[in-house]
């Protein structure tokens, strides 16, 4: 009997986490985990309780080691993508809700792809990041080859693109990759914990302040100033914005009705 590629729970009211649990085969993607990850982020974008998700791993060994080679070699890889998400049904799937992937051991590949995917990444002292595809004369193109520049300095990013190594998570926190870097038995804690700071947030203002930040880089100050300005005008009129000021002067926390 086949284990549950993708493991489920609630942390919480409102964090969702979400488990690769591949372990043998160090979370190698194949068709049953792509599945279970596109309906996984169905799920959250559509569940009105959940406002962050965590994309965690069952093994320490590794976050994700990409794609499984053994369903590319069988000429079965489309079952690797869906229409809507891409690679694992993720890596390009619209979301507004935040994901944050709490990485242990390997991220190689596509693995490294699900993290770019993510809005932000909490790695252990383990952790290996790269883009190892050019070693085995394919292409890693499933956003890592135009997320990692935009991520770290492009120097860098086309090095490790062309040559296909890897870094170690004190490298990529230093290259501005992840967000923390802690011991690996501290990841899922400390990624629940930065879920925790979020999910404390008014939910509609975190997601229209996430997609906003997320186009900066692409767009004039002029333009920014403008969708800046359509986006304050649907959030000033919402009950969490009034209740946001409220509770501020009334010197207790906020209950945001989303």
């Amino acid at each position: 009997m086949q284990e549950n590629p993708l493991l489920s729970e609630m942390v919480g009211e409102h964090i969702a986490v979400f488990t690769l649990n591949r372990p043998e085969q160090l979370n190698a993607i194949n068709g049953a985990m792509v599945q279970a990850l596109e309906a996984a982020v169905e799920e959250v974008e559509t569940n009105p309780k959940i406002r962050v998700a965590v994309l965690y791993s069952s093994s320490d060994r590794s976050f994700s080691s990409g794609a499984d080679l053994n369903v590319i070699k069988e000429g079965r890889g489309e079952e690797l993508l869906t229409k809507k998400g891409g690679l694992g049904g993720f890596v390009y799937i619209p979301r507004a809700k935040p994901w944050i992937a709490a990485v242990r051991g390997y991220a190689l590949g596509g693995g490294l792809e699900l993290a770019l995917a993510c809005e932000m990444v909490v790695a252990g002292s383990s952790a290996k990041f790269g883009l190892p595809e050019v070693k085995r004369g394919i292409v890693a193109a499933a956003g890592g080859t135009f997320r990692l520049p935009k991520a770290i300095p492009r120097a860098i990013a086309l090095e490790l693109v062309a040559t296909g190594a890897s870094i170690s998570a004190e490298r990529a926190y230093g290259l501005g990759l992840i967000n923390r870097v802690v011991p690996d038995d501290l990841v899922r804690t400390e990624a629940l914990a930065l879920a925790e700071a979020i999910a404390a947030n008014a939910p509609i203002a975190v997601q229209e302040s996430l997609a906003i930040a997320k186009i900066a880089a692409d767009h004039s100050d002029g333009d920014m100033q403008a969708i800046l300005n359509e986006a304050r005008l649907r959030i000033i009129e919402t009950p969490d914005a009034h209740e946001g000021l409220r509770a501020f002067f009334e010197k207790r926390p906020p209950v945001w009705r989303a």
